[in-house]
């Protein structure tokens, strides 16, 4: 999710520049955070005539506060900078790397981390991890509340060769009260039922019409609902596990469909709740 870090610096006196800054927040697709942008704004040049003489001293002052604002910007703001990787794990402590190295057909497994921030609240039992492959190129990107699905969506990946995914976990409860903590994609309902209740929360419309296929497979006790829509070109896998459901979605553009669909529905199929 993005981040704001400051609404403003008004609270902040720049004494010696006589600057005052306002921050334009601007969102970024690469990290998620929202960068502030300082952007100084002259008062004047009355500072300036006043103290031409000490305009050495002044020029010293100013380039030592310019470079503690560079690293500032560097370090906090999640400008490039030796800093990237501290505001990385820092202001995205959710975003903890769960990938695996490539393989010998460079394929990369992603666990999802067992201490990821994550959750729906008070009272609710950590996320069950979930995994899944995908080829080398994909990578994590940022998860924002404005998304389809809001705060339920737990991950995404992109790749700008081949597609994208993301990982929505909702609570149970928002869809039945009689499932305790122990739920099933089968005490939910049958494939029918669930993707004409949760597809809409995967393509943001009605899925009639849509379904080309579904299927269920199961993996090591646990049943998954795996489903195929057109349009948009759509691959779903549903199960539940603990107290959640868990809704796997893997899309493309009509080219990446076509170019890379073996590639997407293997992705789908890998995945599983651990």
């Amino acid at each position: 999710m993005g981040t704001t870090l400051f609404s403003g610096c008004r609270s902040f006196s720049w004494q010696q520049l006589s600057l005052s800054c306002s921050f334009a927040h601007s969102s970024s697709s690469e990290n998620g955070i929202s960068r502030p942008k300082a952007v100084p704004t002259s008062r004047g040049n009355g500072l300036v005539d006043k103290e031409k003489d000490n305009s050495l001293g002044i020029s010293s002052r100013r380039s030592l506060l310019i470079t503690g604002i560079s690293v500032a910007s560097s370090s906090v703001l999640g400008f490039p900078g030796e800093g990237m990787a501290v505001v990385k794990q820092g202001l995205l402590a959710g975003r903890i790397p769960g990938l695996s190295e490539p393989d010998e057909q460079g394929w990369r497994t992603y666990r999802r981390p067992d201490d990821k921030s994550g959750g729906h609240g008070v009272g609710w039992s950590p996320i069950i991890p979930y995994s899944f492959s995908v080829p080398q190129d994909f990578e994590e990107v940022p998860v924002s509340i404005a998304d389809l699905g809001g705060t339920e969506i737990d991950l995404r990946f992109a790749s700008s060769k081949e597609g994208r995914l993301f990982v929505i976990v909702a609570p149970v409860l928002r869809f039945a009260d009689n499932l305790g903590d122990d739920a099933t994609i089968q005490k939910i309902g049958p494939p029918e039922k669930v993707i004409s209740a949760f597809g809409p929360e995967v393509i943001g419309e009605n899925v009639e019409g849509k379904v080309l296929s579904m299927n269920t497979v199961e993996h090591d006790g646990r049943m998954y609902y795996q489903y195929e829509l057109e349009p948009p070109h759509v691959l779903i896998t549903a199960t539940a596990a603990g107290n959640r459901l868990y809704l796997f979605s893997v899309t493309g553009s009509g080219l990446q469909w076509k170019r890379h669909y073996q590639d997407l529905k293997r992705i789908s199929e890998s995945f599983r709740v651990v």
